[in-house]
């Protein structure tokens, strides 16, 4: 049973990777493009050198959510992939009177 469980928390978990990659990759773009605008403007401000700490923090959780990411598809390649029976209409239990 306990692998069931961590198989479905596995998959609960690259499922949330999988939606949070995209913030973390506008977050870079975002610091990226302030870094370039402040360094060209004030070469060597603390203004700039935040956006570069927080273009470092993006890029740095961009890069392990995608390494994790890659790690679980390795991971799962030889596993078998089993999906939810379908869901029937619950009218049909009710029991006649």
């Amino acid at each position: 049973m306990a692998q069931k469980k961590d198989h479905v928390e596995s998959v609960r978990a690259v499922r949330q990777l999988r939606r949070v990659r995209p913030l973390y990759a506008g977050g870079a773009l975002l610091w990226a493009a302030s870094a370039a605008w402040t360094g060209w403007d004030e070469p060597g401000s603390r203004q700039m050198w935040v956006s570069v700490l927080f273009l470092v923090v993006f890029t740095g959780l961009l890069s392990l959510t995608s390494v994790w990411l890659s790690r679980q598809r390795a991971a799962g390649a030889g596993r078998s992939v089993h999906h939810a029976a379908p869901r029937r209409a619950l009218a049909n239990r009710h029991a006649s009177a």
